[in-house]
């Protein structure tokens, strides 16, 4: 197979004008699957000093020389300029190749072709430049289709990360954007490619390999270097001059070489890069959501324990030797549609300016799908995790307020879709803990976004509410709850005044009645009709224990119900 915008020695030596030659293949006849990018035809004995390699040569070999150690260094400087194959007519110098010619070209693996018959140069120039013309105008084909899924991806809502992930399907390699100064903002890697290291993993043994040093606003990186065979193109609109460059698209030969096809892709997706990214702040928002991913993958157990240090190094995540603390808040899932990327690029930058002034290392993502938001926390010690968990969620809350103050009316009021964001704080651990914790987290938010407002919540609170949350399509959870307190809710819906929250309060404070009564602001005998009818109503003793638990767990598994 040739590369992309090129044709192979074997395929030149098919076409029409060479087979007329006859041409006999001498020596190396397992290079001919060399890429041929252009075919010259010349006589002089210095022509390797006029080539650039890739080419094609064609001679009658009236300057190979007369003497064996010319027609050796003749074969020498081509090769050594890294020609494609020397095709020598015969009849016009030589009957049969020279010995020296022969062997030189063998030593030194130079696919070397006689021809036995004449053939006009010119036919065999014009037919091998019409197949490299064909061959580059597919080239620009398969360019041009990637250029367009890539449009049709931004037409359809999607944005950086769903372009460089489609571009690196394309490359069949990992694909990264870095900022000008070498920060990586956004990694992808080909899907499905088996034994290919996650693409964090790839850039941490750049760095490793070729270290530097870039200031960060918060931390020091080393600056990745890409290796030779890699491709890099500047994403420009970064400042107000005509060459400012705003990003750097990388994509790197891990999986496999890159071909000239590539390199044109790259350069025509780094013009609709630059549009998208010259929209809002989206550097802003890309780094939250690579951040974001590498959570996700971690939380879903897609990243080894071993692995996951190094890569959250390269997000900029330096946590120190303590423990790790798992943080999720739960965005109310009515932003999910309404926040576009400007809105979602603000939140990233907010959240970010406020968990600076809590002083601890923080790496926080985004979630656009699930409206949410995940972190882990660096702490010195485990006695640290309440008053960093106040901290943190207080910087959470404030972030949402900033970057989304027209919605702050909104974000106040209770309701299944509309309700304040929910901070769900997870247990500490190590790394190899702290995956588990954050998925545990995440669904105990999800569970939370229905339970009264307050400012953080304990995981370890909320296992009944994210057990019933689990249960909420089941049909039993529903039955459950109306065999239990049905009676109770179809009087509140006809009857005044409303029994349920005397039931509530009564069960939130163990049954004590004189409590109870100073909560809902009744006298005693008022609420003790309202017991009554209440026992009465669901034919139950509420001084019973397990009537007692089963009415608490009705009323928590209301709270998840439709």
């Amino acid at each position: 197979m040739s590369e992309p915008g090129t044709i192979t020695v074997a395929r030149a030596l098919e076409l029409p004008a060479l087979r007329r030659g006859l041409p006999e293949i001498l020596t190396a006849p397992g290079e001919l699957q060399r890429p041929v990018r252009w075919v010259h035809a010349g006589e002089t004995p210095r022509i390797a000093s006029l080539l650039k390699g890739g080419e094609l040569l064609l001679t009658t070999g009236i300057g190979l020389g007369s003497r064996a150690a010319e027609q050796r260094a003749y074969v020498r400087t081509l090769a050594e300029r890294g020609i494609a194959a020397l095709v020598v007519e015969l009849g016009s110098r030589f009957t049969a190749l020279p010995a020296a010619v022969v062997d030189t070209a063998r030593s030194l693996g130079l696919p070397l072709v006689q021809l036995h018959r004449e053939v006009p140069f010119v036919a065999v120039t014009e037919e091998i430049h019409t197949e490299l013309v064909n061959a580059h105008y597919a080239l620009l084909r398969q360019a041009d289709e990637v250029h367009r899924q890539c449009a049709e991806v931004r037409l359809r809502g999607g944005g950086v990360p769903e372009i460089l992930r489609l571009f690196a399907r394309f490359a069949d390699n990992p694909v990264f954007l870095e900022t000008a100064d070498g920060r990586l903002l956004y990694a992808a890697g080909p899907t499905g490619r088996a034994g290919l290291a996650d693409p964090l993993q790839i850039w941490d043994g750049l760095r490793a390999r070729r270290p530097g040093t870039t200031q960060d606003a918060a931390h020091t990186l080393e600056t990745p270097q890409p290796p030779a065979g890699s491709v890099l193109v500047e994403v420009p609109g970064g400042g107000p001059g005509p060459g400012a460059v705003r990003a750097r698209l990388v994509v790197l030969p891990a999986a496999g070489p890159l071909a000239p096809v590539h390199r044109i892709a790259a350069e025509r997706t780094a013009t609709l890069l630059a549009l998208v990214l010259l929209q809002a702040r989206q550097e802003e928002e890309l780094a939250a959501r690579g951040r974001g991913d590498f959570l996700t993958d971690l939380a879903e157990e897609r990243i080894a324990t071993a692995d996951a240090p190094a890569q959250a190094r390269v997000l900029g995540f330096r946590p120190g030797d303590g423990p790790l603390l798992p943080v999720v808040m739960a965005l109310p899932t009515a932003t999910a549609p309404l926040g576009g990327g400007d809105h979602w690029a603000a939140l990233a930058a907010a959240l970010r300016e406020e968990l600076a002034t809590v002083g601890v290392p923080a790496l926080l993502g985004v979630r656009l799908p699930e409206a949410r938001v995940p972190l882990l926390v660096g702490l010195r010690g485990a006695d640290e995790r309440v008053p960093v968990a106040e901290r943190v969620a207080g910087a959470l809350r404030a972030g949402v307020e900033r970057a989304w103050p027209e919605r702050a009316p909104a974000l106040g009021q209770r309701g299944a879709r509309s309700g304040p964001p929910v901070v769900v704080v997870g247990l500490v651990g190590g790394w190899e803990a702290v995956g588990a914790e954050l998925r545990h987290a995440a669904s105990a938010a999800s569970a939370a976004r229905g339970l009264p407002d307050r400012p953080w919540h304990d995981v370890r609170g909320l296992e009944v509410d994210l057990l019933l949350w689990r249960l909420r399509e089941h049909g039993d959870l529903a039955a459950f709850v109306h065999r239990v307190i049905g009676p109770l809710l179809e009087h509140d819906q006809t009857a005044k005044p409303p029994l349920l929250p005397t039931l509530m309060a009564y069960l939130a404070h163990a049954g004590r009645k004189a409590e109870t009564a100073r909560a809902l602001h009744v006298n005693r005998q008022t609420l003790y009709d309202r017991l009554a009818r209440i026992t009465r109503l669901l034919g139950t003793d509420l001084d019973e224990p397990r009537t007692v638990l089963a009415l608490s767990l009705a009323l928590q598994a209301r709270r998840h119900l439709p």
